[in-house]
């Protein structure tokens, strides 16, 4: 038997990992200086807690435009791909929302997650429309 939208939950899978790892940086700070609620007005843990909640907004949505192309088989070759985009998108956005030597990661993550949104926003519209 063949997995059910193994593309879905791979970047289920990849997406819980990161949101873990997210959480785990956010924890690190908050030990660091002590601060158990909010931010304590730590622009370093701001940066941590923004990129976390910047995740969890966008995050649903691509996993349900993923799921639901993979479910009308209209998703290829390339469905895995965009979903692997995603999940690096989103990995870049974290450490470049820290700033420093790696702040360039938060504009490519960015970007690379509206362009995921768009084009699986599009290619779902069409399948919905039934012109694919």
């Amino acid at each position: 038997m063949g997995f059910i939208l193994p593309t879905t939950l791979a970047l289920a899978a990849a997406t819980a990992l990161t949101n873990i790892w997210l959480s785990i940086r956010i924890g690190a700070l908050r030990r660091a200086h002590a601060i158990s609620v909010g931010d304590g007005g730590n622009e370093a843990l701001s940066r941590r807690m923004r990129a976390q909640l910047n995740f969890a907004e966008n995050t649903p949505l691509v996993l349900v435009l993923v799921a639901a192309i993979e479910l009308t088989a209209k998703g290829g070759v390339w469905l895995p791909w965009v979903a692997l985009a995603y999940a690096l998108g989103r990995v870049l956005h974290g450490f470049g929302m820290d700033g420093g030597g790696l702040q360039w990661g938060r504009m490519v993550g960015t970007i690379v997650t509206l362009l995921v949104q768009l084009g699986l926003g599009i290619f779902a519209a069409l399948i919905a429309m039934r012109i694919i």
